[in-house]
């Protein structure tokens, strides 16, 4: 039995979860998110916890356990809290700008990198520099932070390009001239 997926889930208030049949709904005050569980699988919800089941003991079963509580847990804490991922840009020239549906970056190319920003994210720029970026959803919170960095790269000797708020990013020295 897997250590994590035999931990309970605690419910907070506002949060309203439904289970029909392998579909898993869960609502609260910032969207309503669902998934699918495996046959191996099933849920018992008490007052206030709920608990991910084992249904039978296969390979595939035991290794899904953890995985698809440690996934609705972060479907409960989604559209309870949200989660909220920041960017950096950090470099000469490097902005961004939303503008509609969309986020708009200047990022040293010869033209502006256009984004569309997708349904149940919500984008936020600070001093043109700090990208906020707020949703219920992880996955795809993570996915579109992903996205936007793959444009520009930390890169290692000066320092510049998309960077994750607290992340360090590992420094060399430039090349030694002739002596």
């Amino acid at each position: 039995m897997s250590r994590i997926g035999k931990l309970p889930i605690k419910i907070p208030a506002g949060v309203n979860i439904t289970n029909n049949g392998l579909n898993i709904i869960v609502k609260g005050k910032f969207g309503t998110l669902q998934n699918q569980l495996p046959d191996s699988l099933s849920i018992q919800q008490t007052d206030s916890n709920l608990i991910v089941i084992l249904q039978n003991h296969t390979r595939e079963g035991r290794a899904l356990h953890g995985l698809y509580r440690t996934l609705i847990n972060n479907m409960v804490i989604g559209v309870s809290e949200q989660f909220q991922i920041n960017l950096n840009l950090k470099g000469v020239g490097y902005r961004a700008a939303v503008q509609g549906k969309s986020i708009i970056l200047n990022l040293g190319y010869s033209h502006p990198v256009e984004m569309e920003i997708p349904e149940g994210i919500s984008v936020e720029v600070v001093k043109n520099v700090d990208i906020n970026l707020k949703s219920c959803d992880k996955e795809q919170l993570g996915l579109f932070a992903a996205k936007i960095r793959a444009w520009r790269l930390p890169e290692p000797y000066k320092g510049k390009g998309i960077i994750y708020e607290g992340e360090i990013v590992k420094r060399k020295a430039g090349k030694s001239g002739k002596k």
